[in-house]
């Protein structure tokens, strides 16, 4: 067995955490860095402004507006002007975001896709809906009246219908999808770390591929999607890695030769690095606290949100997508 360390910040069930909780956000006048967490987390930006880091990667954002994170992601937000809002995490246990992703899509457009902005403005009118579903969530949680984790779950998956659908339309204005990288290089990127992920690790690779330099590649990579081509392939790697820990019962080391590297202990610590536990630990402790449901998924491919999934500009109706990668 992994040798634990402290958990205090992960939800666990055998010590009374809870699957899904709500708290206040304020942040004013510094940085301010959350403990890591194995909660899905989504931010109500309701006043002030910043900037928001998710792992390596870099996205302004405004009032009004939602941000999505997942599971072990290092967050930190530098505020420009004081921020409030809410904070709404929960855990697979609560709802498989992975499961989900077969009735609404969320997964690939709010959460796990590692080519998008984990960022959707609120209109005014799906802004006051969603501050009235988690006014409805706070008082489930607080009155904790008959069957009021169901009735919290079905506040939660309407309230991430809404940011899903929001984020959506853009594509009826926009074309491709809004999750979707608009720039030509960025999309033919995409469709090459998608092929090449497992044995190709260095940027220097892609920009040859694509014929243009490693420079000018980090440059669009960066306008465009505030990171860096080293973080697009670490994160879709990250992503693959995690599927296949959770899903299967694969030793690490074929995990990690799944994804190129030989060597099992520099694998492990570049997944440390990027989680903050080993992969021992992650599989270990998140296969307790699922009771091993986990297991019975499919664990052949990590695949994420497939590119072709739009929003149709005549019948307005989203085509059927893969399942995407927890």
């Amino acid at each position: 067995m992994a040798k634990r360390k402290a958990t205090y910040n992960l939800y666990d069930p055998r010590h009374d955490g809870q699957a899904i909780c709500l708290s206040d956000l304020q942040v004013s006048g510094k940085v301010f860095d959350p403990a890591r967490t194995n909660y899905f987390t989504i931010y109500l930006i309701e006043s002030g402004s910043g900037t928001v880091w998710a792992d390596a990667s870099q996205f302004a954002f405004g009032p009004s507006s939602l941000l999505f994170f997942v599971p072990y992601q290092h967050i930190r937000i530098i505020p420009d002007s004081p921020v409030q809002g809410e904070v709404i995490q929960f855990h697979a246990n609560f709802l498989c975001v992975e499961t989900f992703h077969a009735e609404v899509g969320c997964s690939g457009i709010l959460f796990n896709d590692p080519y998008g902005i984990p960022v959707v403005q609120l209109d005014e009118e799906v802004k006051i809906k969603v501050l009235s579903l988690i006014d409805d969530l706070r008082r489930e949680q607080t009155e904790r009246g008959l069957a009021f984790s169901e009735v919290m779950l079905a506040h939660l998956k309407v309230l991430l219908i809404l940011a899903t659908r929001l984020k959506s339309s853009h594509a009826v204005a926009c074309g491709p999808a809004a999750h979707d990288p608009q720039h030509p290089v960025l999309i033919e990127l995409r469709e090459l770390i998608e092929a090449n992920y497992c044995t190709l690790h260095s940027p220097s690779d892609y920009a040859k591929l694509l014929h243009i330099t490693a420079k000018t590649l980090g440059r669009i990579v960066r306008e465009n999607l505030g990171t860096t081509p080293t973080e697009l392939i670490r994160a879709r790697i990250l992503t693959h890695t995690k599927w296949q820990l959770l899903h299967t019962l694969k030793p690490v080391k074929e995990v990690a030769k799944e994804v190129g590297y030989s060597d099992e202990l520099y694998f492990s610590r570049l997944f440390k690095k990027a989680t903050g536990y080993s992969p021992t630990f992650f599989r270990e402790f998140e296969t307790e606290i699922r009771g091993g449901s986990n297991l019975s998924m499919l664990s052949s491919h990590a695949p994420i949100l497939d590119s072709d999934v739009v929003v149709d500009n005549d019948s307005q109706t989203k085509k059927k997508s893969k399942p995407t990668g927890a």
